[in-house]
Parts: C-alpha cells; structure tokens; sequence
C-alpha cells in the first residue's frame, strides 16, 4: 500500500490551514494518508474554538533599534490575533510559548490583563522620557476579543490623561468606539491612526485575514476617524503580487476618497513560519497561481522566499519591487497624499504630564509590613 501526504484544507473562518510545529519543538509530526479514509466521507474541518487566557504581563512597552520602523517604543496588549492574517510576521512569535504559529496563533491568544497598570508605572518612572509609542503592531490592538476586554481602551485612557503621543494602526473598525479619547487627542497633536488595508475583494480579504473587518467596514473606519478630526493614513500590507498587487492604485483611490491623508506599503515578508504557513495558504486558496505568486516573489528577495536584511525586507529588490515602488509613489502624489510622510514623529511630547495614580508594584500590595503573605 502506497500512503500519499494529504494536503490540509482551508478551515472556515481560519487564516492558517494547519498547526505546523514551531522550530523549537523537538518532535515533528506530519499528516499523511493511511488508506483508511474515502474522499466522500471527508467533512469540513473540526473547528477550532478561540480560547483568551489572562497574562500578567512583567513589562508592557517594547523597545526596538529597527533602522526601518519609524518608532522606537510599540505597545500590544494582546498576544496572537484572532484576525488570523496569513502574512502576518507576528506569528513566530508563538513558537516563544511552545504552540504553533499556525491554527494556534489564531486561536490560542493571551489577554494582558495588568497593561494599563504597567504603564502608568511605567511612565511615572523618574527617568522616563516620553517618546510617541505604537499601539498594535505586533498583534492587532482591536481584535474580536477587546470588545469584552477592553485592554486597549484602559490603554488609551492613561495615555490620554497623561497627554502622551501614540499611534495606533489596526484593520478593525473598533477603533471607532475610543473616538471620544482619541479625537480631543488629535486635536492636540498626540495621536494619529493607520488602517490597513490590503485589498477591496471581500473574497479575497475573507481568506487572507478571514476575522478582520471587511474592506467595505474599514473604509468607512477611515472616514468616520477622518470625521472626527483624527488624522489617517492607509496601510498597504501586505502587497503580494498577482493577488493584491494588481489593486495598489484602486486601494490608494479609495483609501482617499474615505479621507486617508498617507500611505505606506510593505510587500510580502515570509520570516521563519510564516513561509511554509503561505505555502499552505496558496496550495488551498489559489492552487492555479501559487508557482506564479512564489516565483515572484523569489525575483524580489534575490531569489529566496525571504531576506531579512534591513535595507530590502520591506520592499525587496529588483525590477518587480522598483516597478511596485514607482507605481506606490507616483499615485500617493498623484492623489496628493505624500503629505503625511513622517506622521510619528509630528506627534507632541511635550504637552507629556506623568499620571496621578500608580498602582503600588504587584508584591506590595497585600501582606503585612514583614513580607509575610495573608492566608485569607
């Protein structure tokens, strides 16, 4: 008897289509098919159940020296993203916990519960300068579960007391329900927003991130932010060629037409997981395409699926990625949306107050005077 590897099928409502080991884990397992099983008895896939356990987190902010990341200090209260983006770099990131950047990035996540508490500690620190701090980009600050959490409002709430500079970039029209902190923020110069948007095809979007906002939803995201006085600026990301790539200046036009004021792109980035995790993605959703799409991208990474080299992750090299970076820049200004280049850096620190309440640090906060902890 000959056994054949099944290919793992796309799940309803799930970016990744399989849990493929983390590269710390010592076992590898692999499907394959036993001969046991007929085509006609094969059902969906079981579904998998998104589970949010509480994490007290020991620090809150994030420092990086990225040459190619246009802040320093990012925040993220949640870790994994039920929005379940394919691309998304963060996934690896799971690897860290001993779970799998696939079906349990998605699934799987971590609520840090202490985050507001951490900040205000933080930013009442002596030595501490502030600096405009990024909200959500490792993992989507306004995923499904911050409507019942409402980490991310504490979040906003310090910063908007402490008159501190933020930026947050998300692809869910939830952000729309912090308006009232966010907009009195904006009129003083402390924050501003980016939406991504990675295509106008709803069938294409509900593969590609299938728990995130419609593109529909979130242009209108865009315009209400807009409305409200908050400044915003459009997200390609990521591009990835002859699946979204073909709508770069459609994206642009009607990112505009909501009241977007800037854009930036970034093309496909497959790091450690991500790239086999893609693999599997496009054997199951555009089979037809999958050589073409990979060839490509080959050609913009000096023949790899991935170069991490600062100076081409984000927009790779070669003819393929110039031809994109021209077609970007010459509809951004072309659209008059070149304005807004350096949006984090405009943001006000100087308006910064350090917050009036610190919660005491966790080990002080019960006990009596010699250490010893109450029993009851």
């Amino acid at each position: 008897m000959v056994f054949h590897q099944r290919p793992p099928a796309a799940r309803k409502g799930r970016g990744a289509v399989s849990n493929i080991q983390g590269r710390y884990e010592v076992d590898v397992r692999e499907r394959f098919d036993d001969g046991w099983s007929r085509d006609d008895e094969e059902g969906e896939p079981a579904p998998f159940k998104t589970q949010v356990t509480d994490e007290y987190a020991k620090t809150i902010l994030t420092r990086n020296a990225s040459p190619d990341i246009p802040f320093n200090v990012s925040l993220n209260p949640y870790r994994g993203c039920e929005h379940g983006c394919i691309y998304c770099f963060a996934r690896p990131t799971h690897s860290y916990l001993g779970l799998s950047p696939g079906l349990d990035f998605e699934s799987r996540l971590f609520a840090k519960v202490n985050a507001a508490d951490l900040l205000r500690r933080e930013l009442a620190r002596p030595g501490y300068v502030p600096e405009h701090i990024a909200i959500g980009v490792n993992t989507d600050a306004y995923q499904p579960c911050e409507r019942e959490r409402g980490i991310t409002r504490q979040v906003i709430e310090v910063l908007h007391e402490c008159n501190h500079p933020a930026g947050l970039i998300t692809k869910s029209s939830l952000i729309e329900r912090d308006i009232d902190l966010l907009a009195p923020m904006a009129a003083k110069g402390l924050v501003c927003a980016a939406i991504t948007l990675t295509t106008l095809e709803p069938d294409i979007s509900r593969t590609l991130e299938p728990r995130a906002a419609a593109p529909a939803r979130r242009l209108r995201a865009i315009r209400t932010l807009t409305e409200a006085g908050i400044p915003v600026s459009v997200s390609v990301a990521p591009i990835i060629p002859f699946i979204t790539e073909p709508e770069i200046e459609k994206i642009l036009e009607a990112a505009r037409d909501a009241g977007a004021v800037g854009a930036h792109y970034v093309v496909l980035r497959l790091p450690w997981e991500v790239n086999p995790l893609f693999h599997e993605w496009l054997q199951a959703h555009f089979p037809e395409r999958a050589q073409r799409v990979m060839n490509r991208v080959r050609e913009m990474r000096g023949g790899k699926d991935y170069d991490s080299d600062f100076s081409q992750r984000m927009h790779g090299e070669g003819v393929w990625a110039d031809l994109i970076r021209q077609r970007f820049t010459k509809t951004v200004e072309r659209l008059g949306m070149s304005g807004f280049r350096g949006r984090f850096e405009r943001l006000d620190v100087s308006q910064f107050k350090r917050p009036q309440v610190v919660p005491a640090p966790p080990g002080k906060q019960c006990g009596n005077a010699t250490g010893q902890l109450d029993l009851f």
